[in-house]
């Protein structure tokens, strides 16, 4: 399907019911293709806002790990919203897992006991003030979340910068996700120095239409000097002015996180 037959199809199906599930759904599937589950969690002030990140630590991110789920990403706010947070990443190999690790978690006689604080606390007493969640389905051209390079991980000062894409239509945002997929704007960011962890389609959470991504970086300055090589890249300068990819991206999030000290990513 070229991209005029693509335009028109999509056009149709967003008068379709649920078209947004429908229109936003992944490119042919890749058996290695995975579904990043990301959970924004809003904190108490005070003491207690440590409580969340101390059960990733020491129950649920080993719980995950017995099932088989690794690559565990948590994350708390350099800049951004000012309100105490903390960002998971939890990458799942298959919609079945995330469909039932919740409940395989539960069924885990080690888990409930040791995250009780957490997950069953009394009703004066949470751990939280609210969670959100998104679905994403990982890019065709990067199927799998990817743990930062050895160098990189070592690095107390590495950071990284969470976007988010909005677009003001379905066929926008999938024309947004086909530009960094067919149209190669994933090999401009490693050749420039934006070292990605993941590419996301959104199919679920807030904001949508959009598509969500991870880049890591040493510390500020390399970012500042990486994005500053793409915005030059003779390649980013072609693709960026073709027509067809004009007005895709109505808003971008941006916020710099830092990773907890037992981040698996």
């Amino acid at each position: 399907m070229n991209r005029r037959t693509f335009l028109a199809a999509s056009g149709a199906l967003g008068a379709l019911p649920f078209a947004s599930g429908l229109a936003g759904a992944p490119a042919p599937a890749r058996a290695d293709r995975e579904y990043l589950e990301w959970i924004h969690y809003i904190l108490p002030v005070g003491a207690k806002r440590n409580r969340v990140a101390a059960f990733y630590r020491d129950v649920a991110i080993p719980a995950l790990n017995r099932l088989g789920i690794d690559r565990i990403g948590v994350f708390t706010v350099a800049y951004g919203p000012n309100s105490p947070s903390l960002y998971v990443l939890i990458p799942h190999p298959s919609l079945d897992s995330v469909l039932n690790t919740p409940a395989r978690l539960l069924d885990d006689d080690t888990f409930r006991q040791a995250g009780a604080e957490v997950i069953d606390p009394p009703l004066d007493d949470p751990a939280f003030v609210r969670m959100e969640s998104s679905l994403m389905a990982a890019f065709t051209e990067m199927p799998r979340v990817e743990r930062p390079p050895e160098p990189l991980m070592q690095a107390d000062s590495r950071i990284y910068e969470l976007r988010i894409y909005e677009s003001h239509s379905l066929v926008a945002a999938r024309k947004k996700v086909q530009m960094f997929n067919e149209g190669g704007e994933i090999p401009i960011f490693r050749r420039t120095g934006l070292t990605p962890v993941f590419f996301g389609e959104t199919l679920v959470g807030p904001a949508m239409p959009n598509l969500t991504y991870l880049l890591v970086f040493e510390d500020m300055a390399a970012r500042d000097r990486s994005w500053e090589a793409f915005r030059n890249d003779p390649d980013w300068k072609t693709l960026s002015a073709d027509p067809y990819y004009k007005d895709t991206v109505s808003n971008i999030t941006d916020i710099i996180l830092r990773p907890a000290p037992f981040s698996q990513i």
